[in-house]
């Protein structure tokens, strides 16, 4: 048996309506529950809410018999704060236990011996509270704070949200490292796959995988030249270009020979663990190729990178 609300209520119980809010504090659970005291006390808006609250019992149940179930109301109440708080069902089930004005909220009263959440009931319940009733909810709260907005405000109605930077753990991103980490996972993936299909054209990995390290490592001590004399300098732009040029070479035909070897695989083996690590493989390769396309234009071509087009980890795109 499910009710939407208990509409008799007890001795020491507070009236939703009368509950009392810190207002100055910055805790998330006295906003969220003014809302759903909002909610509650504006008739038509509570009624539109109910309505789609009973929709949280399944079809092939009857509301009306059967053992006591969880309130309908306590349902929503639990479900938006975990939602809003991003808790877990033991953080939910203690808070639920132990906050007084939650406690108000969801109509306990403050006499006698109080009524406590079992952990496996509120999970049981606030599974029940799925995304599409969310959304509905979402719908009609929406449309009431989008009236009560209209009412004080005659301006084009606007909204803010916050911001702030995560930390990732990522190398100081450069074109040529960036490159360089691509090439180290084509390699290292591609001659694992060659050797579980017995492909012996990549024995040579690692030592060309050394070749192309040592011309980064080159590269790398040419740009930290602090020499002042115009000559050397000019001297050592061409020994930078000519190293790059070198670089891109070596880098574009171990490209071009994963390309090849990726083929093969594919076209002897349609296994779909196998078809997952070549998509797997050709990500990478995309990274290369598009580092190999930006060090040409940035250091042969002398254009500067437009800032949407670069990357600062292969690893972790979001960066």
């Amino acid at each position: 048996m499910r009710k939407v609300i208990e509409p008799q209520m007890k001795i020491g119980e507070v009236s939703i309506a009368d509950i009392q809010f810190d207002v100055r504090s910055r805790d998330e659970i006295p906003k969220v529950l003014i809302g759903l005291q909002e909610i509650y006390c504006f008739r038509p808006i509570r009624d539109e809410v109910f309505k789609v609250l009973k929709d949280l019992v399944p079809k092939k149940v009857n509301p009306n018999t059967g053992r006591r179930g969880m309130n309908l109301w306590t349902i929503l109440v639990l479900g938006v704060l975990r939602l809003v708080c991003n808790w877990d069902f033991d953080k939910l089930a203690e808070i639920a236990n132990n906050h007084i004005t939650l406690r108000l909220m969801l109509g306990h009263s403050l006499f006698g011996k109080p009524f406590r959440y079992a952990l496996q009931t509120v999970k049981d319940n606030i599974i029940l509270f799925t995304p599409e009733i969310l959304d509905k909810i979402n719908q009609i709260v929406v449309k009431h704070g989008h009236k009560i907005v209209g009412e004080a405000h005659k301006a084009q109605l606007k909204g803010s949200c916050d911001s702030f930077p995560v930390e990732t753990d990522v190398h100081f991103p450069t074109d040529i490292n960036l490159l360089l980490d691509a090439l180290r996972k084509i390699i290292s993936l591609i001659m694992a796959l060659c050797k579980l299909h017995g492909i012996t054209i990549w024995r040579k990995g690692m030592f060309n995988f050394r070749k192309i390290k040592k011309l980064f490592t080159d590269i790398s001590r040419m740009k930290h030249s602090t020499s002042k004399n115009a000559e050397k300098r000019e001297e050592r732009k061409k020994l930078i270009i000519k190293a790059h040029l070198l670089y891109l070479e070596l880098t574009q035909a171990i490209v071009d020979k994963s390309k090849e070897a990726l083929i093969a695989i594919s076209l002897t083996d349609t296994d779909i663990i196998t078809k997952l690590k070549i998509n797997v493989i050709y990500g990478y390769i995309a990274h290369a190729e598009r580092q190999i396309d930006q060090i040409r234009r940035r250091v042969i071509e002398g254009e500067t990178i437009p800032h949407h087009e670069k990357v600062f980890s292969i690893f972790e795109e979001h960066t």
